[in-house]
C-alpha cells in the first residue's frame, strides 16, 4: 500500500506546538515522526509525515484522537516564540496554520500574562481563605455520628427481618416490646441533627432537620410511647421497619462522605430507595396517627384543661390532627443532612 501525507494544521505558544492531523484512524506518534495508518483525504492508506522543528523540543509528545483528527502537543525545549515551525525557511506542502488555534506573538503573550495573573489571583484567594482548624475533628465527630446511628438502625433492621421469618405475622404485635429501647436510643441521638447545623457543623438549615426529628419524636415517643393500647398495633412494626430501612442507606452516605468518598452503589441506593419509602414511612406514621385520636379522646390524655365558659377541655386530639395535615405538607421537607 502506498505511504501517503496527511494534511497538518499548526499553532505554537511560546511553550508549545500544537498539531492538527487529519486522519480518521491513528496510532500513537513517535519523536517527531508520525506514522499512521487510517483513513485521510485520499481514502484508506498509510500516512506519515516528519518534521524539522526550527529550535529543540521535549522528548514527551502527547496526543488525543478523535473519530475525525488527531491533536498532538509538542513542549518546547526553551519557551519562546519561533519564527516559524521548520528548520527549512520553505514550509513543506502538507503543513498550513490551524486557524482555529493560531494566535500571533502579541496575542500570546497577552494570553499568557492573563493566565499568570489568574493563577497570582487563584493563590491570593487561597491564601485569603482562613481554613478552619478544628475540621478534621468536626469530621471525625459526625462520622462517628452517622456510625453509631447506622449500627443502631442496622440492629433494629436485622432484629425485625430475622423476627418476621421467624414468627411470620406475629412479630406484627410485639415489635414496640422488642425494639423500643434501641429506637428511643437513635431517636434521642437524632437531635444531634438539630444542635449540629444550629452551632454550624453542618450546611443544612436548621428547620427541615428539627421538623424530622421531632415528626418522628411525636410518634415514637407521644403516639406509641405514652399509650399502651398502640404498642400492639401492627403500624408499629411498619413504621419502625420502613424508618431503618430508609437509615441504613442514608447514614453510611453521610458517613462516607465525611471522609470524602463516593460510592456510587450507595449514592444510587440511599436516593432511590429513598423515593418510594418516604412517603411510605410518612403513611405509615398517618395511620399511626389516626389510630390513635379515639383513644385520646377517650383517655382525654393530654388535654387541657378549660374554663366552663369556653368548655370542659381542649382535647389533645385536636392537635395531633392538625399535626396529622402538617405531616403531608412536610413530605416537601427534604430529609437533613448530617455532613460538613
Amino acid at each position: 500500500m502506498q505511504t501517503l501525507t496527511p494534511h497538518v494544521y499548526w499553532a505554537q505558544r511560546h511553550a508549545d506546538i500544537y498539531l492538527r492531523v487529519e486522519l480518521i484512524h491513528g496510532v500513537k506518534p513517535t519523536f517527531l515522526c508520525w506514522t499512521a495508518q487510517g483513513h485521510g483525504a485520499k481514502g484508506d492508506h498509510d500516512y506519515e509525515f516528519s518534521l524539522d522543528f526550527l529550535e529543540p523540543v521535549k522528548p514527551e509528545v502527547s496526543h488525543r484522537s478523535t473519530q475525525r483528527l488527531v491533536n498532538v502537543t509538542v513542549r518546547k525545549q526553551e519557551q519562546r516564540w519561533w519564527d516559524r515551525l521548520t528548520l527549512q525557511e520553505r514550509k513543506p506542502l502538507f503543513l498550513a496554520p490551524d486557524f482555529d488555534r493560531w494566535l500571533d506573538e502579541s496575542d500570546a503573550e497577552m494570553e499568557l500574562q492573563a493566565k499568570e495573573e489568574e493563577k497570582i489571583n487563584k493563590v491570593s484567594i487561597e491564601s485569603r481563605i482562613r481554613k478552619d482548624p478544628y475540621l478534621g475533628l468536626k469530621k471525625g465527630y459526625l462520622f462517628m455520628y452517622n456510625l453509631v446511628q447506622f449500627l443502631g438502625f442496622s440492629w433494629i433492621f436485622v432484629n425485625m427481618t430475622v423476627r418476621l421469618f421467624i414468627l411470620g405475622q406475629d412479630s406484627f404485635y410485639d415489635t414496640f416490646h422488642t425494639i423500643a429501647d434501641m429506637m428511643y436510643f437513635c431517636q434521642m441521638m437524632a437531635v444531634a441533627e438539630v444542635m449540629n447545623p444550629l452551632v454550624g457543623l453542618v450546611k443544612t438549615g436548621v428547620f427541615p432537620a428539627m421538623i424530622q426529628v421531632v415528626g418522628r419524636n411525636v410518634i415514637l415517643f407521644v403516639i406509641f410511647g405514652s399509650l399502651e393500647e398502640m404498642q400492639n398495633k401492627a403500624v408499629v412494626f411498619f413504621v419502625f421497619y420502613l424508618w431503618s430501612t430508609i437509615e441504613i442507606f442514608r447514614y453510611p452516605f453521610y458517613m462516607l462522605a465525611c471522609i470524602d468518598t463516593d460510592w456510587k452503589l450507595l449514592t444510587w441506593l440511599r436516593y432511590s430507595i429513598w423515593m418510594p419509602l418516604y412517603p411510605l414511612g410518612v403513611l405509615a406514621e398517618a395511620i399511626a396517627v389516626i389510630q390513635s385520636l379515639p383513644i385520646f379522646d377517650e383517655t382525654r390524655l393530654y388535654s387541657i384543661p378549660l374554663p366552663t365558659v369556653l368548655g370542659s377541655s381542649f382535647s389533645f386530639s385536636f392537635t395531633l390532627k392538625i399535626y396529622l395535615a402538617l405531616m403531608f405538607l412536610g413530605q416537601l421537607v427534604p430529609l437533613s443532612d448530617p455532613t460538613p
